[in-house]
């Protein structure tokens, strides 16, 4: 069944001419209700166009519907009016009744569907839209197909982007640094090492320089495969070509040297940045804190933390996790609640409903043990539920092995209209290692492999860990051959816990 007629209507509908046309009016709701006394012995249809015949006046603007059919291009407009408002199921609504008469949307239309549609993480009906753009002989316009392979890679859908691709070349649309760029994004982020240097190779060849992003991509790069010198590297070099560190840059080296044990670099790096009169931004604070928390330096974290909110800036909930997780293991449940006060004084209320939420899920109180109450307390106090919270309870779930709390976590972001992104569902797979569950974790990365999303290397290092949690050693290597199969070049955590299952396999008794 065609999609876009399960959908309901939600604009006014007229009979005109033995069919249902949509319009759009210039009216007021409350004009288009009968009072009751005027109701009376009149059937509701009746009563309501009662209502309208006699709002001719506020109709002065509107086509007579009893004598002029909608154009087809007054149908155009109606779509791209209800798509620029954000009323894509309207638009998909008029969309249905328009083709239902036989007419076909013009390319603005189409253009403007697909945007619409993707801009609202409906992907799916995003791409049988541009299909039906291309099949009816239209020519796309690169912003769009940049639009769209922007919205196909954040949903891991990486056959759809390489067909995409593949369409831009067969109607001669030159690929842009935009375009390059969101590639690059994606090859980063998802591990894939080769298609990140073939990208950069066909910028280079195509006369791009590589800028400020593309430099802190190639960082992070290194950054991820533990090459915090190369990534140094990188930066001289840049200062050779002219490019100066800007933000983004500075927070990938502070991000790489972090990550890499090298505090006391990362902060000299910190403070650089500062004298240079570049003022650190969230991203700067939560890479800082993290990885101080990762090394032990629990009580530098802290007073970054603090310094943070002295800034006036608004704590990041991945923040909470690490430093809750991190106290929690030590025992400090004192200190946690002197920084949620310190939270509050400093009138950050969401924030600190968020860290409550949290300490509560780690084992303090055990009110929230059950995700719903957790949802339905965070939404009270006025909390926005976002993707990003709901990957972070999900976590903090997981991370106390409460598998059936992060399962539900998932269905009820599905039932706020949230679509379960690969971030989400690699959490899943971790809530299953964690509690040694590892055929539950096979199946959810099945289901990702069929719904078509690209698995990346962090999908694959949970998975291998799952394994060995179960003690299933022989797995491990043909997961990590799986994951060079699909181009996830693994990173060093991949190769520790391959090294760990190949010692467990030739040495039984370790």
């Amino acid at each position: 069944m065609n999609l876009r007629l399960s959908l309901g209507f939600h604009s006014f509908l007229f009979p005109r001419g033995g069919h249902l046309t949509c319009m759009k009016a210039n009216i007021s709701c409350a004009s288009m209700i009968p009072k009751v006394s005027e109701a009376s012995g009149m059937g509701m249809v009746d009563s309501c166009y009662s209502a309208i015949d006699n709002s001719t006046s506020e109709f002065s603007n509107v086509y007579d519907r009893n004598t002029v059919e909608i154009s087809f291009e007054l149908y155009n407009d109606d779509i791209c009016t209800f798509c620029r408002e954000g009323d894509v199921d309207d638009a998909m609504n008029v969309l249905s009744e328009m083709e239902a008469l036989g007419y076909r949307p013009n390319s603005v239309t189409y253009s403007c569907l697909v945007t619409a549609l993707a801009s609202h993480g409906r992907t799916c009906e995003a791409e049988a839209i541009f299909q039906e753009m291309l099949q009816n002989g239209f020519k796309p316009r690169r912003r769009l197909c940049n639009l769209l392979l922007r919205s196909f890679l954040r949903k891991g859908l990486l056959g759809l982007a390489y067909q995409l691709l593949l369409a831009m070349d067969d109607f001669s649309l030159k690929k842009n640094r935009e375009t390059y760029e969101i590639l690059l994004d994606y090859y980063v982020s998802a591990g894939r090492l080769e298609d990140t240097w073939s990208v950069i190779a066909m910028m280079k060849r195509e006369g791009f320089q590589l800028n400020s992003f593309v430099c802190s991509k190639v960082i992070g790069l290194y950054r991820d495969n533990g090459m915090w010198k190369k990534a140094l590297a990188t930066v001289r070099e840049m200062g050779e070509i002219g490019v100066l560190p800007d933000k983004q840059i500075y927070n990938s080296i502070i991000d790489t040297l972090g990550k890499c044990g090298e505090l006391g670099e990362a902060l000299e790096v910190f403070g650089k940045m500062q004298q240079e009169g570049i003022n650190p931004d969230i991203t700067t604070w939560n890479s800082l804190i993290r990885w101080h928390c990762k090394h032990g330096e629990l009580s530098n974290a802290l007073e970054l933390f603090a310094k943070m909110q002295q800034q006036g800036l608004y704590p990041d909930v991945k923040i909470f996790v690490t430093i809750i997780s991190r106290l929690g293991d030590q025992g400090k449940w004192d200190v946690i609640k002197k920084n949620f006060e310190n939270l509050k004084c400093w009138g950050h209320q969401r924030s600190g409903a968020i860290y409550a939420v949290l300490v509560d899920i780690y084992g303090q109180y055990g009110r929230f043990q059950d995700a719903e109450e957790c949802i339905n307390a965070l939404r009270s106090e006025g909390v926005q539920l976002s993707a990003n919270l709901f990957c972070v309870l999900a976590n903090a779930y997981a991370q106390q092995g409460l598998c059936e709390q992060t399962v539900k976590v998932l269905k009820l972001m599905e039932a706020e209209g949230i679509e379960p992104n690969l971030i989400m569902l690699n959490v899943l797979i971790n809530a299953f290692a964690i509690a040694q569950r590892h055929l539950e974790a096979l199946s959810v990365y099945q289901h990702i492999k069929e719904s078509g999303v690209s698995p990346d290397v962090v999908t694959f290092t949970t998975l291998m860990k799952a394994f060995i949690r179960s003690k299933k050693f022989d797995k491990v290597p043909l997961i990590y051959k799986e994951m060079e199969s699909v181009g996830c070049t693994p990173d060093r955590k991949a190769r520790e816990l391959l090294q760990t299952a190949l010692m467990v396999i030739e040495n039984p008794q370790i």
